[in-house]
């Protein structure tokens, strides 16, 4: 049974209300009918690879919601690896933007000089960790707002604690602005010369209730590859010590208008 099968199936057997429908029930019969796990079942059980970490950054403010269950199924994955992981709330609390003050400048390379929320404890985890991935659900086509000032702070004030290490974002939407959440988030990235973990497809989940999106098989799926694919770099990264490439020139600036 594929996926629009069973979703017919569900449909009839709620009498015409299936949009409605309470979507742990959905994933219930979905469960039952074995379509859920018959994606993970195809995978090959991977090689442990060399001791490394990843930090996950759960951009959602619900907990369990849709977004934590792409981070969730990508864990499970690089674990499989032998791949240590942690997962960060980044919860209901409010996180400061950058306000471009150069405070970070004069303190020695410990990170923003604003330490009364998240930022401060992603910046001394990422001390410890080998690669990064964030997770984002779409507002207005967008990454939410508290990702970017997390992102963005962190980046500015401690880019050496991320630089060269590899990055991977993922969005969830319920129906489009996926991409162009994407592609804000890789922006960051490349701009920290951190190779980017690409997946069979974007790294893009659909789902609007809770845990719906574990009703998308093939995003979940591209979840699974973004693990595979990320443990991979890190374990060719790793088996030659970890050596950094090489930058010889000083960056220049230069401003389009002068």
């Amino acid at each position: 049974m594929d996926r629009r099968d069973f979703l017919k199936k569900t449909a009839l057997a709620a009498a015409g209300t299936s949009i409605t429908a309470p979507v742990s029930a959905m994933l219930t019969k979905a469960e039952s009918a074995g379509l859920l796990e018959a994606e993970a079942d195809q995978a090959q059980a991977p090689q442990p690879t060399a001791k490394t970490k990843v930090l996950m950054v759960n951009g959602s403010p619900r907990p369990d919601g849709n977004t934590f269950c792409c981070l969730k199924e990508i864990e499970a994955q690089l674990q499989k690896h032998g791949v240590e992981t942690e997962i960060i709330q980044i919860g209901k609390k409010p996180i400061r933007m950058c306000i471009n003050c150069g405070g970070c400048h004069q303190n020695g390379g410990k990170g923003c000089i604003f330490d009364d929320d998240l930022c401060s404890e992603v910046t001394q985890k990422m001390a410890t960790s080998d690669a990064l991935i964030v997770g984002t659900p779409v507002y207005y086509g967008q990454p939410n707002g508290g990702v970017l000032s997390l992102m963005q702070r962190l980046f500015f004030s401690a880019g050496q604690l991320v630089r060269n290490k590899p990055a991977a974002a993922l969005a969830v939407c319920r129906r489009g602005g996926a991409t162009a959440t994407l592609q804000t988030m890789n922006m960051m990235f490349e701009m920290m010369s951190m190779p980017v973990v690409t997946s069979q497809y974007w790294n893009i989940a659909y789902g609007a209730g809770k845990g719906e999106v574990k009703l998308d098989t093939e995003g979940m799926q591209t979840m699974r590859t973004l693990a595979n694919n990320m443990a991979w770099l890190l374990q060719k990264i790793h088996a030659d010590g970890n050596t950094a490439p090489q930058h010889d020139e000083k960056p220049q600036f230069m401003n389009f208008i002068r």
